[in-house]
Parts: C-alpha cells; structure tokens; sequence
C-alpha cells in the first residue's frame, strides 16, 4: 500500500491522546486474563463498549486531544504516511472517509465524518470508560473510532494474522463500516442482545467487513482533496491476502478454537473466519455497499 507522497494529511480527523492522562472514571476492563476473556467473547473490532455491556453506569466524558498529540506534529503528507505507522493510520482515515463522503453524495444523501482516537491503555469515551483490551471499537454515542496502537502487535502475536500495513487498514475500514451503518440506522439492529452465527450481531458485523472491502475496491480511485488525485497510489494483490488474513484471524472461531478449545456458534458474535473473509471479498470484488446486505 503506497500513498501519493505530495497529498496533504488532514490530522483534523485523528484526535492524539496517546500523552494524555485519563480524567476521572475507572476502566472496567482489566488487563491480563480479563482482557484476555474479553477477546474470546468478541469483543474484537465491536461497537461501543455500552453495548457489550461495559460501561461504568455513568456516562464519562469524551477524550479529548493532547496539546502534545504526535500525529498533529509529525503527519503532514503521503510521504509521512509511506514512512510512518501513525501517519498511515491518518492517512487510512482520510481515505476512508473521502469514499464514503463521495459515496453518500452519489446516493443522495449526507456523510458526517467521524473522528478517531489513537490512545493508549484506557480511554473515556461517551460509550463508557474502556482498555486496551476491548480491541479497536466504535462508540455511537460520540460517533469516534478508538485505537490503541499496540493493538496491531496482537493482532499478529496473539491470533496468528500476517500482519502489513494492509491489515491495519482494514481494521480501521472495519470500524468506519460501523460507522456508516450508525448513518444509516443498520447499527441499531446490533442492540437486541442476541448471539450465535445467525444473529442480528453477526450480521453487522460481517456487513462492516463488506463495507471495508467496498472501500478497498474504491481506495485508489477515490480523490484526495488537497490533490484532486487519489491518497492511495496502490494495492497489491499481497496486500489485499494481508486484509483477508486479518479478517480470518479474527473470526470466532478462529478465536474461540484458540483460546477454549472448541468452537460454539451459539456464542458468536461476530461470524466465522471463512465468513468474514467472504463478506470483505464480497465488497471489495463489486465495490458496492448495496451487495452488502447480510440481512438477507
């Protein structure tokens, strides 16, 4: 994955607050064998943590930027982001939310953008107080992406995915697929507390999946503002085999075989690997958000 080294990063659209101190609240969810409990129950790349049921009772305020943010500093252009994670994890940013602005205006209707959130160790969000554990999410009640960076290290040493910078994004896709289906009222479906392969759970999460794919398809042809030309000047087919394995990697199988030693449909949440991997497919082989429907 290369970027145009002369676009412009818009880092209005990260918040930094990897520096910053925590106010107020506790986490409620530990490290070590809680966070490790929390993985095997999926709660890798959900929503909200106030919809998985973590939240601390009372609503905590929202992070806010450091002063300090790094990304701010050092992330001005593609050339940053072809040298730097955190400057491509900006740009991943940028490029996502250009398609689906352009994408949302091709079907009549309107994009608000979403911010994310590069912390570190915990975070208050309007969904709750949350740690690292929970993996990447989305909150709806603030609509902000949340990201610990050293979540990317997992992603390979703890559940076995191949890793690349192709894989990061696909996480970040995975989350602004959230996103989008908050926009257009498909999260909500997620909230009636059911599980297992044929839930409503599953469901949004394997359309998120689709919804990242519908992005990479449309990733190098999608302008960037700053130069009328695409940010991303490239994927290769070995990127795309890096999504598909992170996808896999994360399925609840996958995890559940893992880390209990047997795998339970009726628990799952989030779909299988071959499922995830097939509905990433889906969208990125059409790249069109209306071949994504996983309620049929």
């Amino acid at each position: 994955m290369q970027f145009d080294d002369d676009a412009n990063l818009d880092t209005s659209e990260v918040k930094d607050v990897r520096s910053s101190r925590v106010p107020g609240g506790r986490a409620t969810i530990g490290g070590g064998i809680a966070g490790l409990i929390a993985l095997i129950l999926g709660l890798l790349f959900g929503v909200g943590p106030d919809q998985l049921g973590l939240s601390s009772g009372n609503p905590e305020p929202a992070a806010t930027s450091s002063s300090a943010g790094e990304v701010q500093q050092a992330c001005k252009t593609g050339r940053d982001a072809n040298t730097r994670e955190d400057c491509r994890l900006v740009a991943v940013v940028n490029s996502t939310q250009d398609f689906w602005k352009d994408e949302f205006t091709r079907r009549g209707g309107r994009y608000s953008p979403a911010s994310t959130v590069f912390f570190t160790g915990r975070v208050n969000t309007a969904c709750g107080a949350a740690t690292s554990a929970v993996g990447p999410f989305y909150c709806p009640a603030d609509r902000q992406v949340y990201l610990d960076l050293g979540f990317f290290d997992e992603l390979r040493t703890k559940f076995g995915a191949s890793g690349g910078p192709f894989a990061q994004a696909y996480v970040v896709a995975h989350e602004y697929g959230h996103h989008v289906q908050n926009l257009t009222g498909t999260l909500q479906k997620a909230q009636d507390g059911q599980q297992g392969a044929n839930s409503n759970a599953v469901k949004v999460e394997l359309q998120a999946d689709c919804y990242a794919g519908v992005w990479a398809h449309n990733a190098t042809r999608t302008p960037d503002e700053s130069t009328g030309r695409p940010l991303i000047t490239s994927l290769t087919d070995q990127d795309i085999r890096d999504g598909l394995d992170a996808a896999a990697a994360v399925g609840d199988d996958r995890i559940q075989e893992k880390f209990q030693g047997r795998v339970t449909p009726e628990s799952w949440t989030h779909g299988s690997a071959r499922q995830r991997q097939q509905w990433f497919y889906q969208g990125y082989r059409t790249g069109d958000m209306a071949q994504c429907n996983t309620f049929r």
